[in-house]
């Protein structure tokens, strides 16, 4: 075998291995990107879990509705800080709106988002027993000025117990810091739980009429 044919098989050999080279640095990018993914999604789990660990802890202690719900307004903020919190809560023939002193509503003209919902705008919501975005709000009737309504970021999540709504929790903020799904996951997660308290708390309270 001659210089040539030697030089011709040796660059042959060089860019075999140079491909396998990269093939196999494209699997190992690969690989690391998925555990860089998987560790994401692990740390998320702990943190709903260390979210909702804490949350029943706290209002496992709570004796009546008024309590139990100042305490997870309370909780709910820590969690997604500058956010305002409405509880809507359905009545025979209409609804409860609480809400705490601490909150700051953003004002939309010379009203609060929450003095937007009329009755059939919580019923229809509450009908719906899902979480609802500004949209699905605006199909359901929500009515208001559509420059000031994007100034906010704005969500409903149901209170449902045994598949019959309790009424939703209503949560938004300034659209310049917009509501996240993790922080939404997060309340979403224990909003079963709390939906069994109030109606506990519900129970209590009509039995002792």
């Amino acid at each position: 075998m001659d210089d040539k044919q030697r030089q011709k098989r040796l660059r042959l050999l060089i860019k075999k291995l140079n491909k396998e080279r990269k093939t196999q640095a494209k699997k190992i990018d690969i690989l690391c990107n998925d555990l860089i993914a998987a560790q994401r999604e692990f740390i998320k789990r702990l943190d709903t879990i260390c979210f909702t660990a804490n949350f029943f802890e706290a209002i496992v202690g709570t004796t009546d509705l008024s309590g139990l719900l100042v305490t997870a307004d309370k909780l709910i903020k820590d969690e997604i800080p500058d956010a305002n919190i409405a509880f809507f809560l359905r009545q025979a023939d209409s609804f409860a709106l609480h809400m705490f002193e601490s909150d700051q509503p953003i004002t939309l003209g010379k009203q609060h988002l929450e003095n937007c919902f009329t009755p059939e705008l919580v019923d229809n919501i509450c009908k719906s027993n899902k979480l609802c975005a500004l949209d699905d709000m605006f199909a359901m009737g929500l009515q208001g000025n559509l420059i000031e309504l994007n100034k906010i970021s704005a969500v409903t999540i149901p209170l449902s117990r045994l598949g019959s709504s309790l009424g939703f929790i209503l949560i938004y903020r300034s659209s310049a810091n917009r509501l996240t799904a993790d922080e939404l996951n997060n309340i979403s997660a224990v909003s079963c739980g709390l939906s069994r308290a109030i109606a506990s708390r519900q129970a209590i309270y009509h039995s002792a009429d």
